[in-house]
């Protein structure tokens, strides 16, 4: 136990009189403006006419799907009954509890809504969200590490971290850091640098890439990570929820890069070349 590595962070960043802030509410906002940053660059590469103002729009519309979605996913998926029983908390977000898979569905329907509202296709949106969301997932993870939540099963590993608190004081994998590396830097880094090439890669390239990476990395990852408590291990003891849920994900993540290939649509929104000439 003297080699053991304590997690002693304080999750709250500062406090101004009654204002607290905390490090997991300062990820979102540091997220979704790295996020930003990156879409409006990759779409001036691409020549996609995303100015300003589509730019807000689009990012208005992922926030509101994300934060939705991610807590009803949480409700629905691993509630596991609590919040029929006390539905005035379902959207108690100060409580915590949010679910990747449910944001993941509501920042599609969030970029259906500005696919209509800007005018450039949904598949070309989604792939420049694609590129961008790891690095939210980067950030968001950090902050799970930061909190105290989400932590891996006991191991004897030389970098067990030791959390405290519900978690007892037996070192377990920092499994949410594992996932910080994988789902966020590992798969902004491949993204990005395919979204590099000239012309870029058909319409849902970068969106069936990221539901297969992350839903293989989340998958892995499950085996290392302790399943949320009411939920406990499913069919046969091994299998998690988050397994469960990362499965069509993967699939779903195939179909698309299977469709792309074969369309091979371009990614539209594109400058004449006449004007990508004067420039």
């Amino acid at each position: 136990m003297l080699n053991d590595i304590y997690q002693n962070l304080d999750p709250v960043a500062f406090s101004l009189g009654p204002l607290v802030v905390r490090w997991y509410g300062l990820a979102y906002v540091l997220g979704f403006a790295v996020a930003a940053f990156i879409v409006y660059r990759v779409a001036r590469r691409w020549r996609i006419a995303l100015d300003e103002d589509a730019l807000i729009t689009v990012m208005v519309c992922a926030i509101v799907g994300i934060v939705l979605g991610a807590r009803l996913g949480y409700v629905l998926f691993y509630g596991d009954g609590y919040y029929l029983a006390h539905p005035l908390e379902i959207l108690a977000f100060n409580q915590g509890g949010m679910s990747f898979h449910g944001g993941l569905i509501g920042v599609l329907v969030g970029g259906v809504v500005a696919a209509k509202l800007t005018g450039v296709p949904f598949l070309t949106l989604a792939d420049l969200g694609a590129i961008a969301a790891p690095i939210g997932l980067f950030f968001g993870r950090c902050a799970n590490f930061v909190n105290g939540e989400l932590w891996g099963a006991p191991t004897d590993a030389p970098w067990g971290v030791v959390f405290g608190g519900a978690a007892g004081m037996m070192p377990r994998h920092p499994s949410q850091l594992y996932e910080a590396l994988l789902e966020g830097l590992v798969i902004f880094l491949i993204l990005y640098a395919l979204s590099r090439k000239m012309p870029p890669r058909p319409r849902g390239t970068f969106l069936g890439a990221f539901l297969v990476l992350y839903g293989i990395f989340r998958f892995l990852i499950e085996f290392v990570r302790e399943p949320d408590a009411q939920l406990g291990y499913l069919w046969g003891g091994w299998l998690t929820m988050g397994q469960v849920l990362s499965t069509p994900v993967i699939i779903a993540g195939i179909v698309l890069l299977v469709y792309a290939a074969k369309k091979k649509l371009p990614q539209q929104g594109m400058k004449p070349r006449a004007l990508q000439a004067g420039e």
